[in-house]
């Protein structure tokens, strides 16, 4: 179990890591990338911005504290973060009828419970 709440963990956090270039990629450029982007209309570019950096900050919860063995207890709490954001994504890709992308969006918020529900639970890290 612990093998794979890591590689979960670590899955979404690349995916956080991925997501989190909206802190240096300007709206416009968000948009031009097509439909499935268009969700960015509804946010101002500082909003973007704190977006992407909460990305980055779930990123990094997820993995850091445990590989540093400093605050561990910040995993399940970086999961749980995570599973607002990805519920957030969810609501507004089906607002703007996204429905492929709310798909992978209910993968990833699958994922970010298991990891939290895992450390939290199953294989905390003591």
């Amino acid at each position: 179990m612990n093998v794979a709440l890591w590689i979960v963990a670590g899955v979404l956090a690349a995916v956080l890591l991925a997501s989190s270039a909206k802190l240096v990629i300007p709206k416009e450029k968000i948009l031009a990338a097509g439909k499935y982007a268009a969700w960015a209309e509804d946010f101002s570019p500082a909003a973007l911005k704190a977006l992407g950096v909460v990305d980055l900050m779930g990123a990094v919860g997820l993995i850091l504290p445990a590989v540093l063995d400093i605050a561990p207890i910040l995993v399940p709490v970086a999961a749980t973060g995570t599973a607002l954001l990805f519920g957030g994504a969810i609501i507004v890709r089906i607002r703007r009828g996204l429905w492929a992308t709310a798909v992978a969006e209910v993968l990833y918020l699958a994922m970010a419970v298991f990891v939290a529900w895992g450390r939290f639970s199953l294989e905390p890290f003591a």
